[in-house]
């Protein structure tokens, strides 16, 4: 909160055509009701509209930008001596109370035998319709898709050079298995994926292994920031075939997006498959990958099957109900039959190209319409920002505000991550679509933490 006292250095009075703005008829008093000097640790959280209702004052230095939201507010309180009110959006006036009086305020709302010990929402309105008001006391609002960062594509030229990995699981036991190692191609959109008695490096590593006898080694892989992941043992096989570690953000699965959109599509096809035998969905893994592979993808244009192979996936059921192909072409010759493999292996590379060039369109169009739908927000250096805190929804209590900070940005990166500074510890990386840009001070000490006090009830 910014702070304010009667001095010259802190605040400013109002030059005389500003006196003016938003007068109101009730009394006034020339003197700065809060300050600072004489109990730093028990400022409100109003000191800015008390100081300039009851004495014409403002703080000084205030950016345009921060100006302009002051008195876009203040216009919202009134000064009664000794107590500020607000006029709340319902038309309704409540005191605006802190610290130990709102703690008591927000306890007998929610203890008391008139409280009912409610949740959330209830023990808010029951405090509001109480008369009393302080700004954490409002539901602390979410993040939404228009809250993300513009998006950027990962287009990569070469089949099978960028790979995304990921871990799906646990799952119910099956032959001994908990877990499915998913890995795909972010060109071809090739899947490849094997159940698992683990979640560890050591099977993470083997399993690298294969995938590069099978498929030559990548450029990279992306992945996300999980234990198994990050270490020394998978790091050590990424250094001896020279491949490139990404790692995506904290929070943040849509960095590497490919992967999870195919750890969903096979998740849907085991859930289709596996019926109420749950423990058999390991021995269905092998024909879930073949529904995959040869499912039509739009960004592609064709199927990651005929993408990779430079022809269609011929299905046993076109062999039993006699299609086009099997009744003309399934008895070739062997010349003749080799001829047309040969004309298939000369248009493979025709159909990669056509493949690159669909899935580039495919997603400038994706990303002109994910663009027009979010905020424009812009972070820069020095800029104070709340941090959303993702993992709070896993805790138990009541109140709980989703936003943490303030912290300073640091650094921008062109991809939307941003790097933060934090006063007791070292700089961290978030994605923006969790940031919100902090116009106020100092958040107060007593606020907040009253919004955690409560244990869940049983």
């Amino acid at each position: 909160m910014h702070t304010h006292a009667s001095n010259s250095e802190l605040v400013e009075p109002l030059p005389e055509p500003e006196r003016t703005l938003n007068r109101r008829p009730h009394r006034r008093n020339k003197r700065v009701p809060f300050d600072q000097r004489n109990n730093p640790p028990s400022t409100p959280w109003f000191t800015d509209f008390a100081n300039y209702h009851a004495g014409n004052f403002v703080v000084k230095g205030m950016s345009s930008q921060q100006k302009k939201k002051f008195f876009k507010d203040v216009k919202h309180y009134f000064w009664d001596d000794p107590y500020l009110f607000k006029v709340c959006a319902d038309q309704v006036i409540r005191r605006c109370v802190f610290g130990q009086e709102a703690h008591d305020i927000l306890m007998a709302c929610h203890n008391r035998p008139t409280g009912g010990h409610h949740g959330a929402n209830y023990t808010a309105k029951e405090v509001f319709d109480s008369g009393f008001y302080w700004p954490t006391i409002q539901r602390q609002g979410k993040i939404s898709q228009r809250d993300e960062m513009p998006q950027n594509a990962i287009q990569v030229c070469e089949i099978f050079d960028v790979w995304g990995i990921d871990f799906m699981g646990p799952f119910p036991s099956s032959r001994g298995n908990k877990y499915i190692l998913v890995a795909v191609d972010y060109l071809s959109k090739w899947v490849e994926a094997k159940a698992l008695p683990t979640n560890d490096a050591r099977v993470v590593c083997k399993f690298l292994k294969s995938l590069f006898a099978r498929f030559g080694t990548p450029r990279a892989i992306i992945s996300d920031c999980g234990t198994h992941f990050c270490n020394d043992q998978f790091a050590k096989v990424m250094l001896k075939y020279g491949v490139t570690h990404r790692l995506s953000t904290a929070y943040h699965p849509q960095t590497s997006g490919q992967v999870e959109v195919s750890n969903r599509g096979l998740k849907r096809i085991l859930e289709r498959t596996v019926g109420e035998n749950h423990a058999s969905w390991s021995d269905k893994l092998d024909d879930a990958l073949w529904a995959f592979r040869t499912a039509f993808k739009t960004p592609i244009g064709c199927t990651p099957y005929k993408l990779v192979y430079g022809k269609a996936c011929h299905l046993p059921i076109e062999l039993e109900h006699k299609a086009y192909w099997a009744l003309k072409h399934c008895n070739y010759d062997l010349v003749t039959a080799g001829d047309h493999r040969k004309v298939q292996m000369n248009e493979l590379n025709e159909l990669r190209d056509q493949a690159y060039e669909n899935s580039l369109i495919y997603k400038e169009k994706t990303k002109r319409i994910h663009d027009s739908k979010i905020k424009n927000r812009v972070f820069n250096v020095g800029d104070r920002v709340l941090l959303f805190n993702s993992r709070l929804k896993i805790f138990s209590g009541k109140l709980k505000t989703r936003w943490t900070g303030p912290f300073t940005v640091t650094q921008v990166f062109p991809y939307g991550t941003v790097e933060l500074s934090q006063t007791d510890g070292p700089n961290f990386k978030v994605n923006g679509h969790r940031l919100k840009h902090y116009f106020g001070g100092d958040i107060p000490h007593m606020v907040v933490p009253d919004l955690q006090t409560f244990p869940k009830d049983q």
